[in-house]
């Protein structure tokens, strides 16, 4: 990446965003960090504030922004579906109004944009792995769809701005993602298994525990989505950006357990509506075109959330 660029980070204060507003500041960039802290924390950015190059600034992507910027990473969206869930038309509004005021924004400035996309827009696949020609399965009226379908929606407009005003986009789609900062309450797995299991609680499984995810640690994560926006113009993606090593849910609580020491019960409850049976993603593309993929095992990157977890649980 170029040097002294002045880059946005929208939900720059969130799990992920904080963690690339470190990295793009160790870089030499300036970064203006935008969160309406719906659920980004302060507390993720506190430490950068007195960093001349670090700028923090409440706003609502909802809303114009009108900034001097170079390039933008667009983060803003809550990812968890306890989050999400809890107020989906301001998710679907933030998936897709957002979007087109950040799109607009590069558009006025030039400026190259990353949308931050999910492994959701692939649903509940027929599939597996899940690559990026894969079209996906999602119910458009479920519980689920204000993220999955907003998230789909914003994929659209990037292309469309990208065919109809020659903007330099680049499409993200991010598989399951952890380490420290993660919103102890979020509701995801990982953090839910964690605090679980410190607390002394039955970890919860929801289903039968067969089925599986595809975890990636937040530091290989950033590592793809700097090199994926430092890349030639004419690869815009959709790219995955995930672990393609896969675990069931059950083997997911044990190594929770055995790393936390807990003893802990494993229960089981009612799976989710549209909730996907196996998630992985296929990195290949990612691998040729950027030479990335994660370095992280599961269980490395495991201790250290469990070590972040104990401080906050």
């Amino acid at each position: 990446m170029a040097s002294s660029l002045r880059i946005l980070v929208t939900g720059g204060a969130g799990f992920i965003g904080s963690h690339l507003c470190e990295r793009l500041l160790d870089q030499g960039h300036e970064v203006l960090c935008v969160d309406n802290f719906y659920t980004g924390r302060r507390g993720n950015v506190a430490h950068l504030l007195n960093n001349p190059r670090f700028e923090l600034l409440r706003h609502d992507v909802n809303f114009p922004l009108y900034v001097e910027i170079d390039r933008i990473f667009n983060l803003a969206c809550p990812a968890s579906p306890v989050h999400y869930q809890n107020d989906p038309v301001q998710t679907t509004k933030t998936n897709v109004i957002g979007a087109i005021n950040m799109l607009g924004l590069a558009k006025r400035k030039r400026a190259r944009i990353l949308q931050a996309s999910t492994s959701e827009v692939y649903g509940d696949p027929e599939i597996h792995p899940q690559t990026e020609g894969y079209w996906g399965n999602v119910n458009p009226i479920g519980p689920r769809a204000c993220y999955d379908e907003g998230k789909r929606c914003a994929e659209t407009l990037f292309f469309d701005y990208q065919r109809q005003y020659d903007i330099k986009i680049k499409v993200a789609r991010i598989f399951n993602t952890y380490g420290p900062k993660m919103h102890p309450d979020d509701g995801r797995v990982v953090s839910n298994f964690i605090c679980q299991a410190l607390r002394g609680q039955d970890i919860t499984i929801y289903g039968d525990g067969t089925q599986t995810r595809s975890f990636c640690y937040v530091d290989d994560l950033v590592d793809g989505l700097m090199r994926f926006m430092d890349s030639p113009d004419e690869l815009i993606g959709p790219l995955n950006l995930g672990n393609p090593g896969e675990y069931t849910m059950l083997e997911l609580a044990q190594a929770v357990i055995r790393l936390t020491g807990s003893t802990s019960r494993i229960v089981n409850k009612p799976l989710p509506a549209d909730d996907p049976k196996q998630r992985r993603p296929d990195i290949t593309r990612a691998w040729d075109a950027l030479g990335w993929e994660p370095a992280v095992a599961l269980e490395e990157g495991l201790a250290k959330t469990v070590d972040y977890f104990r401080t906050v649980c």
